[in-house]
């Protein structure tokens, strides 16, 4: 059942993406981070996001829609980014499997450019942050369940075959979708979906707890701490954070403060010290090659020549040494930038969303969308999630909400809930009851 449910799902998504690609879009973000089809029996192997992009690329070019083909500072950056890849990618030191992740990431990048061209409207907006938070939110409800069931003494792991299978990278993840979450409960004004959002993000906060990653507590930390910062009133807030993060740490066993412990003694964690050693084999290998050494160099093979200790070998774990290990200094360069320009897009809805009643909810995207960027700025440097969805669609979302508010659309499109439901359960909602007739 859960597969043919699946398979008309993306079946509908498919035939809908000639006429109207945007849907081809949200279907497309759907499959690359949650991949629903890694949760099947029997399609676990199936192309379905391939399927998507060739749809969703097609209708791009038949469809009557509207299609923003604009530039700005994101999308050139964006593209100057694909392009230096292009150009490091002759110079890789391991050919082979260097350009099946070089594939894998171009693909990504090119729906993000497709989506800054689909995507143009509040509606649009509101259902692809949405469709990010619920990729997650699963997980990170269900992790967050789990952990306050078995009392952390398990940890919380991501879906397997994807990029965020480890439970480093799912934390960072849950970390990453919680301003979202707190997003669109302050669009909402009924009192049960607040408080069900309430909960959804007390038990994604629990799960990334419970996934013991050390990298996630401190993207945790500062993400809470940006988040209490820019809510309207700081002394509840600081309330309902103590009370709710000295109920979920009460909930830990010991292993898990055994494991946080080591942050203070790093130099005698193995995993730690290893990371470190990445981290110089990435910088030596970026001084002595001007186009990095291609995606894939964490292997005993070029740990031998670059890394301080040639049998300590580890993943980067850090966006940042990730980038700069594959793509030089030139490559982390442009990677900074594309993200410091993202951060500016959104610290500009926040400031001048306030101006019009009608924006206000452009302000809250923009202020959440920093604090989500703060715990990926944390997190990441710990945690090798370079060239994953989700933070560049974070950057969609200020981007595609800075062009509404520069164009006005406010002032050109219906007025429209800002919690999307689905037509029939909106629909719903506004009946008024019928007339009972008596006989």
């Amino acid at each position: 059942m859960r597969d043919i449910t699946l398979l008309v799902i993306i079946g509908w998504c498919f035939l809908q993406s000639f006429r109207r690609p945007w849907i081809g879009i949200m279907c497309w973000t759907w499959l690359s981070i949650m991949n629903p089809h890694q949760l099947s029996w029997m399609l676990r192997d199936m192309p379905f996001a391939a399927a998507i992009a060739g749809s969703t690329l097609l209708g791009l070019l038949i469809t009557k829609d509207r299609r923003d083909y604009s530039l700005n500072r994101e999308n050139i950056t964006l593209m100057i980014f694909m392009a230096w890849i292009c150009i490091t990618l002759p110079f890789s030191m391991i050919w082979d499997d260097s350009f099946e992740l070089y594939k894998r990431v171009m693909k990504i990048d090119l729906m993000v450019l497709v989506t800054l061209v689909l995507l143009h409207s509040k509606r649009h907006l509101m259902l692809f942050v949405w469709v990010n938070v619920i990729s997650i939110g699963f997980f990170g409800v269900k992790g967050g369940i789990f952990t306050v069931l078995t009392g952390g003494s398990y940890r919380v792991w991501g879906p397997e075959n994807t990029y965020i299978e480890g439970n480093n990278e799912i934390a960072l993840a849950v970390v990453m979708v919680i301003p979202l979450m707190r997003f669109l409960q302050m669009q909402m004004q009924a009192k049960w979906a607040k408080t069900t959002m309430t909960f959804c993000m007390v038990m994604m906060a629990a799960s990334a707890l419970g996934s013991h990653s050390r990298g996630a507590l401190l993207a945790f930390a500062a993400m809470a701490l940006v988040l209490w910062w820019r809510g309207k009133n700081k002394f509840l807030g600081a309330i309902g954070m103590l009370v709710v993060g000295a109920a979920l740490l009460s909930l830990m066993p010991a292993e898990w403060w055994d494991r946080m412990n080591t942050i203070k003694t790093y130099q005698q964690d193995e995993s730690a010290m290893g990371r470190i050693n990445a981290w110089w084999m990435a910088w030596n290998l970026a001084k002595a090659n001007f186009f990095g050494g291609g995606f894939y160099i964490w292997t005993g093979s070029i740990f031998a020549i670059y890394g301080p200790d040639p049998n300590d070998v580890h993943a980067a774990h850090s966006i940042y040494f990730m980038v700069l290990g594959e793509q030089g200094f030139v490559g982390l360069l442009i990677f900074l930038t594309l993200f410091m320009f993202a951060w500016g897009s959104a610290s500009h809805l926040r400031t001048q969303g306030r101006h019009q009643p009608e924006t206000q909810w452009l302000s809250d995207l923009g202020s959440m969308l920093q604090v989500g960027f703060v715990g990926y700025a944390v997190g990441g440097a710990f945690l090798s999630l370079s060239y994953w969805d989700l933070p560049y669609n974070m950057m969609i979302m200020a981007v595609i909400g800075r062009r509404w508010l520069a164009r006005k659309e406010w002032l050109k499109e219906k007025p429209e809930p800002l919690v999307v439901l689905p037509a029939f359960m909106a629909n719903w909602f506004k009946k008024k009851p019928r007339p009972i007739s008596l006989p």
